[in-house]
């Protein structure tokens, strides 16, 4: 097997982020370029149409001048982001433009490395070249199932699962310098299936992996939904209780319609911190509402929010923890969210920091 049996994450050259925080520019920013999508999951709060319709949110493409809106802005940071992550609630190959958003991206010089991930049903050769054209460093590719009648019973979506697999071949074939990464949930597939799985793909991408489900969203519930019980985290590390989220410290999220979240899995949109259709992305992430919940983590009280409180991606997810950084961390913050100082420290060493899939 070429693929080496690996997370999708980067769990290796991590930034420290206790020596970085606040950070003046994200390391990593979500844009989501479809928020609906054709599978029905039951995993994902996207899955249940009538659970998003009770949320009123948008369900539709990014329309390309929000998504150039937002590339734009990335130009009043001091430096470039270290990731564009082209995916957040739907099915990224849903908007026909993207690979020419991810050329624009590109072109741009604001943008050190762009990935997505896909369920790979509308991933066919004629809509991969433009994409891989465009300059994708890599692509997370979800399987779900191993044969017609998996993918109808989880999905709800009749699935060619042969022409799939050509499509990977295709792709692995053809992928210059994008890095191809095929991934599935161990809970939907028998034992014997493990191997076939392997076999399937091991020779077409470059990492694969059996994840486990997972209960990342606040408010959804993952094991009534889908029956399994859950006992490891995603990648099959031991679940740790965490406390403080990193991730509002290092990224934001933008929803396909401008709305930001402080949390790429909003998937209730009820952590919108701003519209990038009307602010700069910069005022967003400086803005006072996004440095509440920041300082809120700090002192503790994440378990006192009233979304952030049942949010399992801290502890079955989580590839950072600065629980045990808090009280330094918490002054400093302080003083920076009350405009007496600039973010990070003047002549700090910034380790490069690997771009790293959650």
């Amino acid at each position: 097997m070429k693929a080496k049996i690996k997370p999708r994450i980067n769990l290796e050259g991590r930034t420290p982020l206790q020596d970085v925080i606040p950070l003046n520019t994200p390391f990593v920013v979500f844009v989501d370029p479809a928020s609906a999508c054709n599978f029905q999951c039951p995993f994902c709060p996207t899955g249940h149409r009538n659970m998003i319709d009770e949320t009123g949110r948008y369900q539709g493409a990014m329309k390309y001048d929000v998504f150039t809106k937002i590339i734009d802005d990335l130009s009043e940071f001091d430096r470039p982001i270290k990731v564009l992550r082209m995916y957040k609630d739907g099915e990224p190959f849903l908007n026909r433009n993207l690979a020419k958003m991810i050329a624009y991206a590109k072109a741009s010089g604001r943008v050190e490395y762009i990935d997505t991930t896909t369920n790979g049903s509308l991933m066919t050769p004629e809509r991969l070249g433009p994409i891989l054209e465009a300059g994708l460093d890599k692509i997370n590719i979800s399987v779900d199932g191993m044969n017609p009648e998996q993918y109808k019973k989880f999905t709800g979506f009749k699935f060619d699962f042969e022409k799939f697999v050509e499509n990977v071949k295709w792709l692995y074939a053809n992928k210059g310098n994008c890095e191809i990464v095929v991934k599935i949930p161990g809970e939907l597939i028998s034992e014997a299936q493990r191997q076939e799985f392997y076999d399937t793909f091991g020779d077409h991408c470059d990492r694969i992996f059996i994840e486990n489900f997972a209960p990342c969203w606040p408010e959804f519930d993952v094991e009534a939904h889908t029956g399994f019980k859950i006992t490891q985290g995603i990648y099959q590390q031991p679940v740790q209780p965490t406390d403080t989220c990193p991730y509002i410290f290092y990224s934001i999220s933008v929803n396909a319609d401008g709305l930001v979240s402080s949390c790429f899995l909003d998937w209730g949109r009820k952590l919108v911190v701003g519209d990038v259709r009307q602010q700069s992305l910069k005022s967003i992430w400086h803005s006072d509402s996004l440095n509440a919940l920041r300082q809120l983590h700090l002192e503790g009280k994440r378990r006192q929010h009233p979304v952030c409180g049942s949010c399992g991606q801290l502890s079955h997810c989580l590839p950072d923890n600065i629980d045990a950084h808090r009280e330094a961390l918490l002054p400093r913050f302080r003083e920076y969210a009350a405009g007496n100082i600039s973010p990070e420290v003047p002549g700090m060493t910034v380790r490069k920091r690997l771009p790293e899939p959650v």
